[in-house]
């Protein structure tokens, strides 16, 4: 390690890259911590299906949701799965879910997650706007395809609210889809078109930001564990890792589903919880769709990525696990025959899952934890974090600088449900932290 720099970032998912990212254009010394290597499989950056642009901004707490998630639960195959077990913190994160589904929350959330993401899909075209990361990132509009009428009208009614709060959404007519998509044959009732859809292709654009940053000057130490830490006077002195200490002036944390754990050993609790993902990557198919597109009822995603399709789904919450259940994968899979009938079968590449770190409420947690006075928190993206991460970490970075923020973070507090149990202790330097002994 060289000299201590002035904030270490514990995390080299997107989210954490990003706050390196402005705390760097900002003009301070950062270095990102990263047990696995950058966009490794172990990260949930590396198999998603990249979603930005201002898609997807309702947060999975809105009404109605519970009862539909019961009846899914009895479907092995559905997009969405709790699984029984006696765990008090997901007992309690689910009755905090419970208590969002009502439509003054979600709407509230709506409007929050917009503006994240329209500031984040600029910053993207920013960072993406020449050089290698260029063509990580493709933003030529999506598709959102409806398979019954119920749900096709549903989404229509809903239109005029949407482009009210600036997402550009349009219904489609058959003979439209059919220009955008010439080659995909789709049984579908209708679908809609957002000209703002965008998405990220990964885990290239990882790799890619990951050396523009070390060009800036940010050190990224991957393959290094974080092993405890030391706090004092409502400070946290010393970060320890297995490659030698670091003693910043500032501290985020930004480790993905671990974020929890992580902010536990300085008894700090966050409402998380992880919510496993998959996708499965084949060989591109001849008739394959040329943009994204969302399956809507089934909560499936396409992403093209060059000779390659990504489909991705599911939001499964079974703990820390992330064994691939097969069932899951063969929903997802039959989600996509059920809306492109002729989608030729292909190669599969690879078979993936990964852990979002998600709120009850959908939004993120973005700022200092208390009672701490160098700690913050840049976590809890949920399934949606490649469209929030550029944004929020110029949000931490404003914090950390006292400078006024863009927007307001009171939407976005830490402890702002959950129980926080805060201590001036001094935690001792040999002992562990077995959230990095796992996979991040």
């Amino acid at each position: 390690m060289r000299q201590d720099p002035d904030i270490v970032v514990v995390g080299g998912g997107v989210v954490g890259l990003f706050c390196a990212y402005h705390l760097r254009r900002a003009g301070r010394s950062v270095a990102v911590v990263e047990r696995g290597s950058l966009g490794g499989p172990q990260s949930c950056s590396s198999g998603n299906t990249g979603f930005a642009g201002t898609h997807g901004a309702t947060p999975l707490a809105e009404p109605g949701v519970v009862a539909q998630g019961l009846r899914w639960l009895l479907n092995p195959e559905s997009p969405f799965y709790v699984k029984p077990r006696l765990d008090l913190e997901l007992l309690r994160w689910l009755w905090h879910f419970r208590q969002a589904c009502n439509a003054e929350d979600a709407a509230a959330g709506f409007r929050v997650l917009v503006e994240m993401k329209q500031r984040s899909l600029a910053i993207l075209r920013e960072v993406c706007a020449e050089g290698s990361l260029a063509s990580t990132f493709t933003a030529r509009g999506m598709v959102l395809a409806f398979k019954t009428p119920q749900a096709f009208e549903k989404a229509c009614r809903a239109v005029p609210q949407a482009v009210a709060y600036g997402v550009p959404l349009r219904v489609l007519a058959a003979s439209e889809l059919e220009e955008l998509e010439p080659d995909v044959e789709f049984d579908v009732s209708g679908a809609l078109y957002n000209e703002e859809g965008a998405y990220l292709h990964l885990p290239d654009f990882i790799h890619q930001f990951a050396r523009l940053l070390e060009e800036m000057g940010v050190e990224l130490h991957s393959g290094t564990e974080v092993v405890g830490f030391e706090v004092a006077e409502r400070r946290v002195e010393r970060v320890l890792t297995d490659r030698g200490d670091l003693c910043p002036d500032e501290v985020v944390i930004a480790a993905g589903a671990w974020s929890a754990e992580c902010a536990r050993k300085l008894r700090i609790e966050l409402e998380l919880q992880p919510a496993k993902g998959y996708s499965v990557t084949v060989r591109r198919p001849g008739n394959a769709p040329r943009l994204p597109l969302l399956l809507s009822e089934g909560k499936v995603a396409l992403t093209p990525l060059g000779d390659r399709l990504r489909l991705g789904g599911t939001l499964e919450l079974s703990g820390m696990s992330i064994a691939v259940s097969r069932q899951r994968v063969e929903g997802i899979l039959k989600t996509v025959r059920a809306f492109l009938p002729r989608l030729e079968p292909t190669e599969t590449v690879e078979v993936w899952s990964g852990l979002r770190p998600c709120t009850p409420d959908g939004l993120p947690l973005l700022g200092r934890a208390e009672p701490y006075r160098n700690l913050s928190i840049a976590s809890g993206h949920g399934h949606i974090g490649m469209g929030l991460a550029p944004f929020g970490g110029k949000l931490i970075a404003q914090i950390i600088a006292g400078e006024e923020p863009d927007v307001d973070p009171a939407p976005f507090r830490i402890g702002r449900q959950g129980r926080r149990r805060p201590t001036t202790a001094r935690l001792p330097a040999q002992r562990r932290i077995p959230w990095l002994a796992q996979r991040h």
